[in-house]
This record gives C-alpha cells, structure tokens and sequence, in this order.
C-alpha cells in the first residue's frame, strides 16, 4: 500500500491567510539542496528518472543544458515549489531535499505523488511499466508535465507518452479536462484555464486527466500538462524572468494537483 503518512497533515488557510498574495514572498534563486533524503513520513517531492530517447541525428533528451530529459528544471522546479507549500500550507514538507526515482524502484511506494518532466522523450520497458501500473493502481498520483509534440527535437510527443501510459495501464484514456473538473478546486478556485501562462509553447496548454477505470466520477490517477511547461514558472520564480501576478497561477496549479494527489 501507499504509506500517506503526509494525509495526516491537514492543509487548511484561515481566510485571511487565504486572500494573500504569495508572490511578494518568492523563493530565492539557489539555497543548498540535497537529494533523496532518509524517509521519515514527512512529504518529499518526488520526481521520476528514466531513460530518454535521442535517436541518431537530434539532441533529442539531452538538449537542456545537456541533461536528461526528466531532469529538466531540477532541483530548482520543486525546491521552489516546496517552499510555497511550506508557507501557504500545514503541509510542512522537506524543502531542503527531494527525492529522484526510477519507476521500478520500491521505495516509489512511499511517495503518494510523484512527478515527470519532458515525457515526450520518456523510454519504459516491461519491469518499468508494470511497476509504475501497480504503483498508480495502489494510490499514487502522477503529474506529467513539460511535454509537446515537438518532433524537431526527436521526441516522440503525445503518442510516445500515451503509448508508455498504456503498457502501464492497458486500456488507459485520457480525457480533455474542464475547469469543472475537481482537481481545479481543490485547494485555491481555478475558475479559468486562461489564466494558465505560457512561455514558450504555442497555442493553449491543454491539461488531461486519466481516472480509474477510465471514469472521470473516480480518483485520477494521471494529471497531464500537455504543450506546456508549468513548471518553468516555478524555477525561474525566483529569478525575475516573470512577473509574479502569472508565477502565482502556475503555483496555484502546482499546489492544487499535491493537494488533490494527497487526499484522493
């Protein structure tokens, strides 16, 4: 079973608390960070490595800085991220570390949420795939972010992550979501997925969910941030790059899909 230890921890703002505006606050660009901690029950961002694809011709995964693809915006993306939680929640989790893990590692059983970046890129094979269905089945929550139907790069866009998703889960479908959709609502009221900034994608960012049993009445398993890159807000917060009125919407996502994963 999932251990969620971390739902223990009630996530509450009073109302004044709750009107505030957090980007005044913005995390500092770099602090000492460490990686995969000892577990003690207390929430850590968890983020999932793989192997990537560069087929013969392309940077493919490797053209960020020269890192691999799921390492795209570390540590930068969740310490950020974490210290928003920290301050704007009782969640109190580790800020100061986080963990990165294979798919088929044991200890991902302990992390109800855990994260992907670039899954356009993402290579699985049967031992990955079979454990990351049991752990999504088992109760664990997985937000795929930062991904795009970019083929000029090599990656295998939408279709190459869906594929990996179904030998996970055979049968999954992913629905396009509203911003009815309770995962919206789940912490800060997201009544508009215009407000949704990009940066350097094109078009609409387009947010799809995949439900157990593929009912969108029951828990998602899935949360997909498609032809968009939320996280990109997150790691340059600290960095004036972008105003804060839009990081806000991007963390208000953020904390809305950790909220969301930790009590469905």
């Amino acid at each position: 079973m999932i251990l969620l230890a971390a739902v223990g921890c009630v996530m509450a703002l009073t109302t004044t608390s709750a009107q505030r505006r957090y980007g005044g606050g913005l995390p500092s660009t770099y602090k000492p960070f460490g990686a995969n901690g000892k577990y003690d029950g207390r929430f850590r961002f968890a983020r999932l490595s793989y192997e990537c694809m560069s087929p013969p011709g392309y940077r493919g995964c490797w053209y960020y800085m020269n890192e691999p693809s799921w390492e795209h915006g570390y540590p930068l993306s969740e310490q950020n991220l974490m210290q928003i939680m920290d301050a704007m929640t009782s969640l109190h989790p580790h800020i100061g570390d986080s963990e990165v893990l294979a798919m088929d590692d044991p200890e991902l059983l302990k992390y109800p949420v855990s994260y992907m970046t670039e899954a356009s890129f993402w290579i699985t094979n049967d031992k990955e795939a079979s454990a990351l269905g049991a752990y999504l089945k088992k109760g664990g929550f997985l937000i795929a972010d930062d991904f795009r139907d970019d083929f000029y790069r090599g990656s295998g866009g939408w279709a190459n992550f869906d594929a990996n998703i179904q030998r996970a889960i055979p049968g999954a479908q992913f629905i396009d979501l509203t911003v009815d959709d309770p995962i919206f609502h789940s912490f800060f009221e997201i009544n508009s997925l215009d407000t949704i900034p990009q940066d350097y994608d094109q078009g609409r960012p387009i947010f799809r969910g995949l439900f157990e049993d593929n009912d969108p009445k029951k828990r998602m398993l899935v949360m997909a941030n498609f032809n968009t890159d939320v996280s990109n807000w997150w790691e340059f917060a600290g960095q004036g790059y972008h105003t804060v009125d839009l990081t806000n919407e991007a963390y208000k996502l953020g904390v809305n899909y950790l909220v969301y994963g930790l009590t469905h």
